[in-house]
């Protein structure tokens, strides 16, 4: 194995900011293997779900227990969150996942759990990771650290765009807007910039600009030899 330290690219950033679609890109297009910590707490979610115990029922404990049902897979180009042994995309990206999720991601305890999972997963890779403290919890020495922002509006338009697969209507961008609002104040307290992160406002640029100016960045700061 190479003596190298391994290179992380930490993304962090509001809900519904386009971290992990432009995660993916860029850890395509350097070679890297892409993190997603959200899948970890969907994972975790869906797997609460499973049990039928009532959410206003979870505790941290058990929470925190149901996570050996939870496992990191690395694949081609990213790490693929498993529920009980199986991938299980469709279900932790469904609406009652959604619905419950952040009541999971705001416990001490499960966030603790999440970030030595991903933790993990750098230690024989080269990554990008996002998330909401990827770089200031998670890897406060990350080789680079994006923080992505975008107008309430236009990350609204952008997730309803890519969950109804058509143009949403203006009333269907204002109600989502106060979603995203509303998502922003639950999470302030785990949204934060680290100092040394480079901030990238993408709400007029098109996910190609974003890539491009990450993995720009990215190869100014690599010591991968591969990474050109």
């Amino acid at each position: 194995m190479s003596t190298l330290p391994r290179t992380v690219i930490a993304i962090d950033g509001p809900a519904a900011s386009g971290k992990s679609s432009t995660s993916q890109w860029v850890a395509e297009r350097l070679g890297f293997l892409h993190v997603d910590s959200g899948s970890l707490y969907r994972a975790l979610t869906a797997a609460l779900l499973r049990t039928g115990r009532p959410p206003d029922r979870w505790t941290s404990g058990s929470m925190v227990a149901e996570g050996a049902r939870i496992a990191l897979r690395p694949e081609q180009t990213s790490f693929t969150a498993l529920v009980d042994g199986r991938p299980a995309e469709e279900e932790i990206r469904g609406s009652a996942v959604t619905e419950h999720v952040s009541q999971v991601a705001r416990v001490p305890e499960v966030r603790a759990w999440v970030n030595a999972r991903v933790r993990e997963a750098a230690v024989e890779h080269d990554v990008v990771v996002d998330g909401r403290d990827m770089g200031t919890a998670v890897f406060p020495d990350a080789s680079l650290k994006i923080f992505l922002v975008a107008d309430p509006w236009e990350r609204a338009r952008r997730r309803l765009t890519q969950r109804l697969g058509r143009r949403p209507t203006d009333d269907e961008i204002a109600g989502e807007t106060d979603l995203i609002v509303q998502r922003d104040a639950k999470d302030a307290t785990q949204t934060v910039q680290a100092k040394d992160a480079v901030l990238l406002d993408t709400t007029y640029l098109t996910q190609a600009e974003q890539v491009e100016r990450i993995v720009a960045l990215a190869r100014a700061v690599s010591h991968r030899p591969g990474v050109t």
